[in-house]
């Protein structure tokens, strides 16, 4: 049985609240304004000034909270170097993805999810001024594991995230301290098991939040959401306005049944975050383009890139907080979603940043990670020229998940270049591009799971020119298979949900 053990928050005096926000202590308290013309938005969408006021982001960057010496993670399908990302506080890391055999296409992202979190968690525009993510002074590290159609196999993921954990230090500056996973499988697979579970644990534990999107399907909460060593987070509907007080959760939330609902409900309803032109997601639903730089979409995804970038400024606030003290900490901080019956609490920067935080502990069973690695990818499958991934391996061939467990555990998953013993990447920083720092690329010697090397699968010579993608397809786009956990590349209730 699961219980937390929580210590007395004590709040910070109300005169001192007050003077911050310019309003009594009872309204710098209760972020539950009534809605009016002066709170609302554009019927385009919540652009990332209308998230930051509903939030209260904004109050915490007059505070001076803007995300400075706080790393964070960003396992996705990397991000593209549009204005916005291009202003010093992007980093790549490895491209572990499919596409990262093609020089041109390393680390850049061909669908347009990555570079979509990005903006909302740390975008920042260079003159100081304009386009603003949740933490614009983070120090953003992109991990590339998703193809132009979404492909990617969990064990990818799992890599991912072990690379992070084995990292977190690289940049003594700006340690990582958050990791953004905006993935999930369906699998059935118990967390006590699960592999994927076991790998954010191993994060957790090294100090590391790890934040992850609930879901779309509106029912039960994807892997590894579902994991409690996870903040887990969910959407909501702004309805039009930065009043949260008219808030509902959104209709696409996997809001799942207790004990396990999300740990925190954020804006993810018509979010405005930076576009990548000519990318998968700009190609397939053009009506989703907000003018030139700008694309809007729905999902848990962009709700977690929200509390991402919240869980960022909370940390520069007390950067003494372990993952759980930070879990509990913005859990308390907003009011509960007006109607709700299932699912956490919104967040409210103001509170969280003015007074002291709630400490606790999660105290539960840990994952052995040794189950079943096809059932943790539940029905997420990747096929190359219709060859499945499927059974106890990776991309590479034969994986034992009890090798990898005790390797994961140990920080000895990652020796090198290698994970398991596979040649994965090259062994540190190789310049800039773009303004980004580079993890050095690699040409894997290995062979798919079809017997065929890597270099002879034929690419389409997708280039990107400084400001779209030409040709973006791989050829007869031969990988299949979505995992990412939702979203919504339109505006209102359409659009494709991408599981």
């Amino acid at each position: 049985m699961r219980r937390y053990v929580a210590a007395v928050a004590v709040t910070a005096a109300a005169t001192t609240v007050a003077a911050l926000t310019g309003g009594t202590p009872a309204q710098a308290g209760t972020p539950a304004r009534a809605a009016s013309a002066d709170y609302s938005f554009d019927a385009t969408g919540a652009t990332m000034t209308d998230v930051r006021r509903i939030t209260r982001a904004d109050v915490a960057a007059q505070r001076g909270y803007t995300g400075k010496g706080i790393g964070i993670a960003l396992i996705d399908t990397g991000v593209a170097p549009v204005e916005g990302l291009t202003s010093g506080n992007v980093a790549n890391g490895p491209d572990l993805s499919f596409e990262s055999q093609v020089a041109n296409l390393r680390w850049r992202d061909t669908y347009g999810h990555g570079t979509h979190m990005a903006g909302i968690i740390a975008g920042r525009d260079a003159s100081g001024t304009g386009f603003r993510g949740m933490a614009p002074d983070a120090k953003l590290l992109s991990l590339k594991v998703g193809a132009a159609n979404g492909a990617v196999d969990v064990t990818q993921v799992i890599a991912a995230i072990d690379w992070v954990v084995e990292h977190r230090f690289d940049d003594v500056r700006n340690p990582i301290r958050v990791l953004n996973l905006s993935y999930g499988t369906d699998g059935v697979l118990s967390y006590l098991k699960n592999p994927l579970s076991l790998a954010v644990q191993n994060a957790w534990r090294a100090g590391i939040a790890v934040v992850v999107s609930s879901g779309n399907t509106g029912g039960a909460i994807t892997n590894p959401a579902f994991d409690p060593y996870v903040i887990t987070v969910g959407a909501t509907d702004m309805r039009g306005t930065t009043a949260p007080a008219d808030d509902q959760i959104a209709s696409f939330t996997s809001v799942g049944a207790a004990p396990r609902v999300p740990d925190l409900l954020t804006p993810g309803r018509s979010v405005v975050s930076l576009r990548v032109p000519g990318s998968m997601a700009d190609a397939a639903y053009p009506s989703a383009r907000v003018g030139e730089r700008y694309f809007v979409g729905s999902g848990t995804s962009q709700a977690t890139a929200v509390a991402t970038g919240a869980a960022a400024l909370l940390l520069q606030r007390y950067p003494w907080l372990n993952p759980d003290s930070l879990k509990c900490s913005l859990r308390q901080s907003g009011p509960y979603v007006s109607g709700a019956t299932a699912g956490g609490r919104m967040i409210d920067l103001d509170r969280a940043t003015a007074q002291l935080p709630k400490l606790c502990l999660e105290l539960g069973p840990m994952s052995t990670g040794t189950g079943s690695i096809q059932a943790a990818r539940g029905t997420s499958i990747v096929t190359l020229n219709g060859v499945p991934l499927i059974g106890e391996r990776d991309i590479f061939g034969p994986l034992k998940s009890s090798e990898w467990a005790l390797a994961s555990i140990t920080h000895r998953a990652w020796q090198g270049g290698e994970w398991m013993g596979r040649p994965m990447t090259g062994t540190g920083w190789a310049g800039t591009q773009y303004g980004q720092p580079n993890w050095a690329g690699r040409a894997w010697s290995g062979t798919d799971w079809s017997g065929r090397a890597w270099s002879d699968i034929a690419w389409s010579g997708a280039t990107w020119t400084g400001r779209a993608w030409s040709n973006t397809l791989v050829d007869g786009a031969p990988w299949s298979g979505r995992a990412w956990s939702g979203v919504s590349w339109q505006h209102g209730t359409g659009g494709a949900w991408m599981n």
